[in-house]
């Protein structure tokens, strides 16, 4: 199983819009074995595209060895982040198929590849962490908090902490303990995550404050998962006297 089968519950096609979106979001930052005419050529590559009734797509799978797999052998191939992949395609007016037969099998078209792109292009929107902070709204929370705390879970090791407060107006994705260097990378990946999420009234920003925060905000444990304890040492044969 790969991080793609685990969203993938249901089929692609058979689930709801915020589960498709989810894998849309977790596919972007997937790196993708894609199916080549030849061996690349220095930093130049010739995509196989293969006719559809539906329309001409590439073929990539999330493992090289799947990649194969489907071919039934070695196939020329390169890696790349599906986010990359998807800017291609958008140039060539093709679609995606990715991980066929597979339970996160998902045949994209080229109007979902520019909606993937538009939504990549999302840019952070900052905000004053000085605002009077309230307790997010529930269905705020029944949309946002699981998808949100998959991605804070990838920062792990760049921030100390996370939150989600309402503002009055809308609501705020609150970070602590980000390098100054780090925090526009970081706020450019929640932006691309809220932009494949439904929005929400008022909009949802980010900030950045070491602050202490209210109580009533909804805090994301980002703490490490304790290592399994190891299984006791059987017991050794008995000492002969």
């Amino acid at each position: 199983m790969t991080a793609l089968d685990d969203l993938a519950p249901v089929p692609f096609h058979d689930a709801d819009a915020p589960q498709r979106a989810r894998m849309l979001s977790r596919l972007a930052d997937t790196e993708l074995a894609v199916a080549l005419v030849a061996e690349p050529q220095g930093d130049q590559v010739e995509l196989r595209i293969f006719p559809l009734e539906t329309g001409s797509v590439a073929l990539a799978c999330d493992t090289e060895d799947r990649l194969a797999g489907f071919f039934g052998g070695p196939v020329a191939y390169a890696a790349m982040p599906g986010r990359v992949l998807a800017g291609l395609l958008k140039s060539e007016n093709a679609g995606l198929l990715v991980n066929p037969g597979l339970p996160s099998e998902m045949l994209l078209d080229a109007a979902m590849l520019d909606w993937l792109t538009g939504a990549l292009s999302a840019a952070p929107q900052a905000t004053d962490a000085r605002l009077r902070l309230t307790a997010p709204a529930p269905a705020v929370i029944e949309a946002l908090a699981q998808p949100l705390a998959e991605r804070l879970g990838d920062m792990r090791g760049l921030i100390a902490g996370a939150a989600l407060a309402g503002t009055g107006d809308g609501h705020v994705v609150l970070v602590a303990g980000a390098d100054p260097a780090h925090q526009p990378a970081i706020a450019k990946a929640l932006a691309e995550a809220l932009a494949f999420l439904p929005e929400q009234p008022g909009g949802v920003d980010v900030s950045f404050t070491d602050a202490a925060l209210p109580p009533q905000v909804l805090r994301f444990d980002l703490s490490q998962p304790e290592a399994p304890a190891a299984p006791p040492r059987p017991k050794g044969p008995p000492i002969l006297r």
